[in-house]
């Protein structure tokens, strides 16, 4: 029997290697992902990894050949991910790379990707999402600006594209006669235009037990990136960051073709709290259409109140299902503490082993659980020290306040706020005990991606306190930092848990005041 140090050993020569389990460098990348970027962290897996980066490489990223190239200004905050088509044709435009950018003043951007100058000077088109005399909702109204230091509240959350259709999703918030309104919105990607008769306004029930809750539109934020999967947008809400006004957690179907509402779900019937949040991360699907989610601190009653869970839902026809959860054995600690799950849940693709189907989840404790996505636990009401009948669990291991998770080459990827970047390689669905490899305290914060061409030149990008910075994701050793170039790539201020992606050979930062495109100089 292998002694531990000779598992982390054996792990870590793999996970460099890249040779263990038959000679395979690499997974296949996931379902959906592309040269385009269509959703939240690149796939509904929500893996963060873009595997099809030709581009940029170890040797080119780094402070003499990579930096700041332009900027995207735009009328507001963007606090949701840009999304990437490319060659997209724009009437009287010709045809174009195109970064889709919404905005909190309600307000949505096609700029051609890679220029700024010349023709591509002004947006190649913009859209307002505010119905005559609205406006987005002042933060006086709204509330709790201390917490996430917003000014405004329109569009929070990132918005969804299908591909197929030409039609980009997006929820906007709007503050009109006295009262504040969601819509979710159906643009053509070509032109801004609105599609399927949108927008619609969001409003929905959900009984459980003769408890009829109502969608309160004023209570609520869609802070979570949309998701399209089985042919609907699911989106989920939650409080602005200070749990006012008997805020609940929320998810909501609509038919993507029609724009019907086909399912409502709350976390808390009765209660309140337990948002759904996830630092911006999307809701997560796996290729059988099970959607995923977790929950913030709240109350617990086993099938009824869900805080500090992880939720498994259905489409059942016109009606949304709660199939499965899971929740942690010490939630009540949790909720009390702070330290509830606010990250989107990773869905892994199969794996050997007697757990073929698993998703990792986390949350501010820092704590990793591997779920059984055929089984996921529940709650075990006798435990005292851990969850016993999860497939595994790893208390306290990545650091507090971990952005959501990062799935690469067989390996998982966490960035806990001031502790370092691990890398944790996956053995027949098994994470080691310990990391293989990990960097020195990081600022972190907010959550990571990775780009690489298959197996190789694999780079983790995490914006580190105000400065975007690039690992080696094998080494984790820093190949680039916007601090250390004296200025040249310093970022204007950035939102709350800002988000970036990569895609094209170029980086797209999301800020307070526009996009900031970095690239090869």
């Amino acid at each position: 029997m292998r002694t531990q140090s000779a598992r982390v050993l054996v792990a870590f020569l793999c996970f460099v290697l890249a040779t263990c389990g038959g000679g395979r460098s690499a997974d296949p990348p996931p379902a959906g992902s592309s040269r385009n970027v269509n959703t939240w962290h690149y796939d509904n897996m929500r893996t963060g990894a873009n595997t099809n980066e030709i581009t940029l490489t170890l040797a080119n990223v780094n402070p003499d050949k990579f930096g700041k190239l332009f900027t995207l200004p735009v009328d507001g905050a963007v606090v949701g991910q840009a999304l990437f088509l490319g060659s997209v044709p724009i009437a009287g435009k010709g045809s174009h790379n195109v970064i889709y950018v919404a905005t909190m003043h309600n307000s949505v951007y096609a700029f051609d990707a890679d220029s700024n100058s010349g023709p591509n000077a002004s947006p190649l088109w913009q859209t307002s999402l505010l119905p005559p005399g609205a406006t987005p909702v002042p933060m006086s109204i709204q509330g709790c600006q201390g917490v996430t230091e917003w000014t405004e509240v329109g569009v929070v959350s990132t918005p969804v594209i299908d591909a197929s259709t030409g039609t980009l999703y997006a929820v906007a918030k709007s503050y009109e006669n006295g009262d504040t309104v969601f819509r979710l919105h159906a643009l053509d990607v070509k032109s801004g235009q609105e599609k399927l008769r949108g927008p619609v306004p969001l409003a929905a029930t959900y009984t459980l037990n003769g408890q009829t809750e109502t969608f309160n539109a004023f209570a609520e934020t869609n802070r979570p990136a949309l998701l399209l999967t089985n042919g609907h947008v699911y989106m989920a809400f939650g409080s602005n960051g200070c749990n006012a006004f008997g805020v609940q957690g929320w998810v909501l179907s609509y038919n993507a073709s029609t724009l019907a509402l086909e399912g409502a779900f709350s976390t808390e019937p009765g209660r309140a709290l337990a948002s759904i949040w996830q630092k911006g991360g999307g809701l997560s699907a796996d290729s059988a259409f099970n959607v995923y989610a977790e929950t913030g601190e709240g109350n617990f009653t086993p099938g009824t109140n869900f805080g500090s869970s992880i939720l498994k839902f259905r489409q059942s026809g016109a009606r949304l299902e709660l199939a499965d959860w899971f929740t942690p054995y010490n939630q009540a600690y949790l909720s009390a503490n702070d330290l509830d799950l606010n990250d989107s849940v990773l869905v892994l693709p199969d794996q050997p082993g007697p757990h073929p189907h698993l998703a990792i989840g986390v949350g501010k404790e820092g704590t990793l659980y591997v779920l059984d996505r055929d089984d996921m636990g529940q709650y075990c009401s006798i435990c005292t020290a851990g969850d016993t009948q999860i497939v595994q669990e790893l208390p306290l291991a990545v650091g507090r306040h971990t952005g959501s998770l990062v799935y690469w080459n067989s390996t998982v990827y966490s960035t806990g706020t001031g502790s370092p970047i691990m890398a944790w390689p996956l053995t027949n669905g098994m994470l080691p005990t310990t990391p293989a490899v990990q960097t020195g305290k990081q600022v972190g914060a907010h959550s990571p991606v990775l780009t690489s061409n298959g197996g190789a030149n694999g780079i983790l990008w995490q914006i580190n306190g105000a400065s975007l910075t690039a690992y080696d994701a094998q080494t984790l050793a820093r190949l680039y930092s916007s601090s250390d170039t004296n200025g040249r790539d310093t970022l204007p201020p950035l939102p709350h848990f800002a988000p970036l992606i990569v895609v094209n050979g170029k980086v797209y930062v999301s800020t307070n005041s526009g996009v900031v495109v970095l690239g090869q100089l």
